[in-house]
Formats: structure tokens, C-alpha cells, sequence
């Protein structure tokens, strides 16, 4: 049985989708069950990670795991604990979702955090698949309102290049592997697999895109990352805040790029074209369109 922990978010979702396609058992561990509609081959579990005496029940129970711990100021205690029970489960088909460079952004909490993963990974010899994502398309669904509202993209995504990937084609990799690791008769080596998206964007590239697709003059805020940290205080706490603003602080001194040709492996493991951000943006056009004019429409009810 194919257990995911983290399956209610954008990525963990994905992956327990991308699974319903393929011929497994698959377990989604979630905080909370909601009503999202799950395939046939899955069944959702509420549980907390936190309760380690819950988790050592249910990975008694799993042959291979999926671990995806969200960005908080708990990750590194979350994740070394998590695999500190696969390892005493005997588990040793794993795939764990780290991130693009970080084994070099040492200064970024939540890459610190995934990198102290990987050693543990190596060190205590787990059988993994790691995969790590670039920066995500959806990361930007949030955007309506600056874009739309202010003609803005507000991400400081800087002047050197960032590549983005869709958390669709990292949920369908990591289904894959998972999948493959599963059906093993015996445990396969440790590996990374960097997963990329096909475009590199910097902050004036990607608002000449928006502008693009929104038929409207779209500016870049800019590079001011002290502004990016007072605005997301709005939202994330003061740690995370400057977490993130570390993050981007790297994109702009070094840039976020794929470096060996990762896009085309990651397609041939697909088996597809990547998935580009311009399609993302039409969707997000799409989405924000239909919904204003169901917004217009409740407000302003036809006659009898």
C-alpha cells in the first residue's frame, strides 16, 4: 500500500490523482477529510504526523510512502522525525519531496530543512526518489487581484531567471516513481530528480506575459525585497515572511535555472510535453473571468 502524507494540498492532491491512473493501493493522509472526490483506488485517513504513535500504525500498514512536509517553522523537526519512523517501519520505498538548490541556499530556512532531509535520506540508507521541484506555477493563483485589479505581477523573480514548473507534472512524477518503487521485488537505489518546468521567466518576461494573456498593460513591481517582506506579513508570519524574502533574495543573486537539460528527462519520464506556464495563465484568465461574472450575476439577479 502506497501511503501519502501531505495528499490535501496542491501537490500531495496531485499526486494521489496521478495514482488513481495506475494499478496500486494508496492510503492519503489528511488533517482533516474534506469533500474532495478521491479515485477509486484511494482512501483517505484523517490523522496528524505530530502523533507518532498514530504514524507507527499506519506505516505498519504501508510498503511505500510519499513525503511532502508543508513550509513551517516545525519542517525540520516534522520531517526528521516522519523518517525517523519509515526507517523503524522498514520501509524502504520512499519518494520525498525536497526542493530545487537545497543543497545550496543554506541561508533559506525551508531549504535548510529538506536538505537536512536528503542527509538523513543518505545516511541512515532509505531507499528514496527525491524530487526537486523548481518554483511552482501555482504559486501564482493567488495573484487575481494585483493582476487584475492593479495591472501588477507582484513575485520578485528578478533579472538572472527562474524556471517554474505546473504542481501537476510534479504530482504525475512523483506517481510514477512511487508506483515503480511499489512494484519493485526489491528496493531501488536512491536517486534525485530535479523537476523542472520548459520556461525561465524573469520579472519583466513574465509581466510582458500577463499583459499578454490579460489584454491589458501588466507591470513588474520590482526587486524591492523589503517591500516583498512587508507585504507578505499580511499573510505569513514574520519568520516565514523573511523566509521567503531569503528565497527570492537567492533568485535575484544567482537565479533558479535548470542547469542539465532536467526539462527534457522529465518529459521522457512523463511520457508528454511539459506543461507551460502561458497555458496556466490562460486557465487562471478563464477561472477569474467565469467567476467575476457569477460574482456580477448574484449581485444583480434578472427580473420576472
Amino acid at each position: 500500500m502506497i501511503l501519502v502524507v501531505g495528499s490535501a494540498g496542491t501537490v500531495g492532491s496531485s499526486v494521489v490523482q496521478s495514482l488513481g491512473t495506475l494499478d496500486v493501493k494508496v492510503t492519503a493522509l489528511r488533517s482533516k477529510i474534506g469533500r474532495k472526490e478521491l479515485p477509486a483506488n484511494a482512501t483517505a485517513v484523517e490523522g496528524d504526523v505530530h502523533d507518532v504513535d498514530f504514524m507507527r500504525r499506519i506505516l505498519a500498514r504501508s510498503s511505500t510512502v510519499f513525503l511532502l512536509h508543508p513550509v513551517t517553522n516545525d519542517e525540520l523537526t516534522r520531517s526528521l522525525v516522519t523518517l525517523a519512523l519509515v526507517r523503524d517501519a522498514g520501509i524502504q520505498r520512499v519518494v520525498y519531496l525536497s526542493m530545487q538548490s537545497s543543497d545550496t541556499f543554506t541561508d533559506v530556512p525551508h531549504a535548510a530543512a529538506k536538505f537536512a532531509a536528503e542527509r538523513m535520506i543518505e545516511d541512515r540508507r532509505i531507499p528514496t526518489t527525491i524530487l526537486r521541484p523548481h518554483f511552482f506555477f501555482q504559486n501564482d493563483v493567488s495573484l487575481r487581484e494585483p493582476l487584475l485589479e492593479k495591472g501588477i505581477y507582484p513575485m520578485p523573480l528578478g533579472s538572472v531567471g527562474v524556471t517554474m514548473v505546473d504542481a501537476r507534472d510534479v504530482g504525475e512524477v512523483a506517481a510514477i516513481e512511487l508506483a515503480r518503487r511499489e512494484r519493485s521485488a526489491q528496493p531501488l537505489p536512491t536517486e534525485i530528480v530535479e523537476v523542472v518546468g520548459p520556461d525561465t521567466f524573469t520579472g519583466d518576461s513574465m509581466s510582458k506575459l500577463w499583459s499578454e494573456v490579460l489584454g491589458r498593460p501588466v507591470r513588474y513591481a520590482g526587486d524591492d525585497l523589503a517591500a516583498f517582506e512587508n507585504d507578505a506579513r499580511a499573510h505569513l508570519t514574520a519568520e516565514m515572511a523573511l523566509d521567503m524574502t531569503l528565497m527570492f533574495r537567492r533568485f535575484a543573486e544567482q537565479g533558479y535555472l535548470d542547469q542539465r537539460n532536467a526539462a527534457a528527462e522529465l518529459a521522457r519520464r512523463l511520457g508528454h510535453p511539459l506543461r507551460t506556464y502561458r497555458a496556466f495563465a490562460e486557465e487562471r484568465r478563464a477561472e477569474w473571468v467565469a467567476g467575476a461574472r457569477g460574482a456580477a450575476a448574484v449581485q444583480s439577479p434578472a427580473h420576472a
